[in-house]
């Protein structure tokens, strides 16, 4: 983004760039209102949902699913099919490999262990992003190659729930006064990626989604944007593998797998076009939110462990069938404009959103 860009937004009167943020962020519409009305809902059936004394707890089993939906999003947004089935393995790799292998090692601080999860978390993703983004396999397949090699590795690494956790990361999903501790993780999370999106590769990365033939022909670098997409993924699938680690005070083989199809439904909810180019964290967050509602509600009015699994596929489906209606609708009253996002020079809050 250029100076004169910069300046132009700079002299936006507050009402204007408030107007500006809202129509960026408008796919965002319908998981905020579920979410609000979902709240409500939890507040009505359990009185106890509001004390404060419940939000560090409450706060601490949302992270997982708002950083798993996050981490999906992005390989959703570099289009061509672009799902990670790996997400919630990693995020289950992730808690042995901290319980399991690098606290035992002495590698406790957590100076130390949030940067090697990080690195990780990217290198797992990167890993996913060659496969796809140079060797041309189809998403898909690519990553559930590597959610079996995750599942697999996980057990290898640590064959029962277990290890050593420390304290600090179990605070962590505690509370510091009254805020909970999770928020702190949350915010770093949201303004990592609000300055992200003034970058170049945001605009490469909607343009990739939304058309790839006419995003090459603009010279952006494909594979290259597709590797960072799955890169970025890993890394917010390691955090959330971090937090789920301090959240279970251990590291446990199986805890991830769920995680997958939850991320993907809050994807599909939070009004993200699942065939790439339209959307941002903002919406998947709140439908990592809205599935944590769902599942709150329904566990507080005693719904069985079954009957939740066909809650969860009766979502699944109803948010991939209201996704492909409404991106159908949007694609045909915007007249397929895809590629004007290659085309013409779009400020960073004019498409993508947060």
């Amino acid at each position: 983004m250029n100076s004169a860009t910069l300046a132009v937004r700079r002299r936006l009167p507050p009402r204007q760039l408030l107007d500006r943020v809202a129509t960026a962020n408008s796919y965002a519409l319908v998981p905020l209102v579920l979410g609000v009305g979902l709240f409500i809902a939890n507040a009505i059936v359990q009185p106890a949902f509001l004390q404060q004394g419940n939000w560090a707890s409450t706060m601490a089993v949302l992270c997982p699913f708002v950083l798993t939906s996050c981490a999906q999003a992005i390989p959703v947004l570099s289009g061509n099919g672009g799902l990670d089935l790996s997400v919630g393995p990693f995020a289950g790799f992730v808690t042995v490999m901290v319980a399991g292998e690098l606290v035992p090692a002495g590698l406790s601080s957590p100076a130390v262990l949030i940067p090697l999860v990080c690195l990780l978390g990217l290198a797992a993703g990167a890993v996913n992003g060659v496969l796809i983004g140079y060797l041309r396999l189809p998403p898909i397949i690519a990553t559930l190659g590597t959610y079996l090699f995750y599942t697999g590795m996980a057990t290898e690494v640590l064959a029962a729930p277990g290890g050593t956790v420390p304290s600090w990361l179990v605070q962590l999903n505690g509370s510091y006064g009254p805020i909970p501790g999770v928020w702190f993780v949350l915010l770093a999370v949201a303004v990592a990626w609000t300055l992200f999106t003034r970058t170049a590769y945001i605009r490469n990365l909607l343009a990739l989604g939304g058309d790839e033939r006419a995003a090459y022909t603009a010279s952006v670098n494909v594979a290259a944007v597709r590797v960072w997409a799955y890169a970025l993924g890993g890394l917010l699938a390691a955090l959330a593998g971090l937090m789920l680690c301090g959240l279970i005070n251990s590291g446990d083989p199986t805890v991830g797998g769920s995680y997958t199809v939850s991320s993907i439904t809050a994807v599909a909810l939070g009004g993200i076009a699942l065939a790439g180019g339209r959307g941002g964290l903002l919406g998947a967050a709140l439908g990592g939110v809205v599935l944590f509602l769902i599942q709150n509600l329904l566990t507080a009015a005693h719904v069985s462990v079954y009957e939740l699994s066909i809650v969860n596929g009766v979502v699944l489906i109803v948010a991939l069938a209201f996704n492909g209606i409404t991106t159908g609708l949007r694609r045909r009253r915007e007249g397929l404009a895809g590629p004007a996002l290659v085309e013409a020079p779009v400020p960073a809050t004019a498409g993508e959103g947060i």
